[in-house]
């Protein structure tokens, strides 16, 4: 394969997953990690992507419909644990997302439930629904239908949840939970101090991958819904910080 097409292949695979490491790019690409690490400079230095520790990220987040298709069956998996912990009178925050739509769905028929969210796709769903449906208003980050930025700060600053459930475009090595876009951080951040019950819901796809900023840490959650399995020493980091972790399979 000649360097350019390896180049572009590299691109294209960065540009689809969100993330990669370099040892999973020279593992499929059946060529070293010094030629991987080259390719990825070069990327890099014309601004391609943003080279990270170990790999590298797209410069933009992966296109909605791309998610939406991407591992379905464990996000409905994660959606149906999920539905168990709402309870009618509830007020709920969604994050922006395609698990999270799941969860839209599966709890769209409770009563007397009221939904906060920041996802444009979450809006239309529930739009026929009996939810009371409250929307982050602020920028639109057309490619994730997400909303983010000072008014929906802005406006979380004047709300509280019962429960909140939240998704990520990676968590690193260091359990530490990152996304593409710098606005996305400080609205997630805050959104999860605001619950009284947070959950982070994430697919296996997502460990052990990095993303430009930090958001906060998984110890920062109450409980985390996965199919990712941890080792020994994740789950007793995550058991001594009170983070309960639910498996789906």
């Amino acid at each position: 394969m000649l360097m350019a097409e390896r180049q572009e292949k590299i691109l294209r695979i960065i540009e689809k997953r969100g993330s990669v490491q370099a040892s999973e790019l020279a593992d499929e690409l059946h060529v070293s990690a010094m030629t991987i690490r080259r390719d990825l400079e070069k990327l890099d230095a014309c601004g391609a992507i943003n080279r990270c520790h170990g790999g590298a990220v797209s410069k933009h987040e992966v296109l909605y419909a791309d998610k939406r298709v991407h591992n379905s069956d464990i996000k409905l998996k994660i959606a149906n644990e999920c539905r168990n912990y709402v309870h009618e009178s509830n007020v709920i925050f969604l994050d922006a997302g395609t698990t999270t739509y799941q969860i839209a769905e599966q709890i769209s028929r409770i009563q007397d439930i009221t939904v906060v969210t920041n996802d444009i796709e979450i809006v239309k769903l529930l739009m026929d629904s009996d939810v009371e449906l409250i929307v982050c208003g602020g920028n639109v980050q057309k490619s994730t239908g997400s909303i983010y930025g000072y008014y929906s700060t802005q406006m979380l600053e004047q709300m509280k949840f019962d429960i909140g459930f939240f998704g990520t475009a990676a968590v690193d090595e260091h359990l530490s939970v990152m996304t593409p876009t710098t606005d996305k951080a400080f609205l997630k951040r805050l959104a999860v101090k605001k619950c009284q019950n947070s959950f982070l819901v994430s697919d296996h796809s997502k460990f052990d991958k990095t993303a430009l900023t930090y958001v906060n840490s998984l110890e920062d959650y109450d409980h985390i819904v996965t199919d990712f399995t941890f080792s020994k020493e994740e789950r007793q980091r995550l058991k001594n910080a009170g983070t309960e972790m639910i498996q789906v399979k």
